[in-house]
């Protein structure tokens, strides 16, 4: 199978390319190489044959149409996408133009390689952040039928993204397929995000900044297991459907952030005391989430179940962080 990707260079992205590559797919990635790209994995990916990589922004129609057409691929998976709230705050243009106009030259050079070939799919990786947030006393779960209502201009971002795809598959007759998942953890995230930056403050010794008192809640899947469903979806997933993709796992960010503390302390130098004495309570952000609760019944109907152990799982994400905060 030949496979475009684009983002591959970061966190999910990579990770998936990491076991496409053991199954022998032959992999196209696109990457724009941005701050959050993390081009060390191209030392690792280029010793495979089967791996080609293209340094090329997606909002470049011209340049993307001409790469992707020539390569003919039978799947286009798009893991593109600007995605830290706070920057979007801050930057609302990067995010409209990667995640909505990126993923529009996407859709329209999928039509491109559609018309000359019917065994295609298109897979948008997307977020559960599209669906806004739930009261921290609700009981309810976001299921694939909840209607969107984003509260940033990332997950806005994101959310049109998402309703073009389906626009494309409906209009067009695309072969699309969407999914959106819950919070991810695990190797070679970028350090913007709340558990690699927990970590990396306790091993430097910065302050962790927590909005206000840290109570919201949020549901954390291991990336491994986000990868194993996108696999799933990639072989059973019913064309024109989206599949939430999450875990048994809900926190507040107080409590995950406690508990990373805790589990480094049983590192030399690093006392759960001391540890916690970092943590800094900051002013809200504006708009911000209070709760996601993720319902994956209709991806266990696909076969798919969660491997990872949450424990066993962030104590390994520590770990790796340790042996690998020089390249932070």
């Amino acid at each position: 199978m030949r496979i475009v990707i684009s983002g591959g260079l970061g966190f999910i992205g990579s990770n998936f390319i990491s076991k496409a590559l053991k199954k022998n797919y032959k992999i196209y990635n696109i990457d724009k190489e941005s701050y959050a790209s993390n081009k060390n994995l191209l030392k690792i990916f280029n010793k495979n044959k089967n791996f080609k990589h293209k340094k090329l922004d997606i909002v470049n129609f011209k340049l993307l149409r001409s790469y992707v057409l020539k390569i003919k691929p039978d799947l286009i998976i798009n893991f593109a996408a600007e995605s830290h709230v706070d920057n979007s705050i801050n930057s609302p243009k990067k995010f409209i133009n990667s995640n909505i106009f990126g993923t529009y030259n996407l859709l329209e050079i999928a039509r491109l390689v559609f018309s000359k070939k019917k065994k295609f799919k298109y897979i948008q990786i997307s977020t559960d952040e599209v669906y806004g947030d739930l009261k921290l006393s609700d009981k309810s779960k976001f299921n694939e039928k909840t209607a969107y209502n984003p509260s940033s201009p990332y997950s806005a971002s994101k959310a049109s993204a998402d309703l073009l795809v389906k626009a494309w598959g409906r209009t067009f007759k695309l072969p699309i397929i969407i999914t959106n998942s819950s919070n991810n953890f695990g190797y070679y995230q970028n350090k913007e995000k709340l558990i690699p930056k927990t970590i990396l403050s306790i091993l430097k010794g910065k302050k962790i900044p927590i909005f206000t008192s840290g109570n919201q809640v949020r549901n954390w899947i291991f990336v491994e297991d986000n990868v194993n469903a996108i696999f799933k979806i990639i072989k059973k997933g019913v064309i024109g459907e989206s599949y939430n993709i999450g875990s048994k796992t809900e926190l507040s960010n107080i409590k995950l952030v406690k508990l990373i503390c805790y589990e480094l302390s049983k590192y030399k130098n690093y006392t759960y005391q001391r540890n916690l004495g970092l943590i800094k309570h900051v002013r809200d952000r504006p708009g911000h989430d209070k709760k996601y609760s993720i319902n994956v019944k209709k991806l266990k109907k696909l076969g798919w179940v969660e491997r990872a152990d949450f424990k066993k799982a962030i104590k390994k994400t520590i770990k790796w962080y340790v042996e690998n905060k020089n390249e932070y």
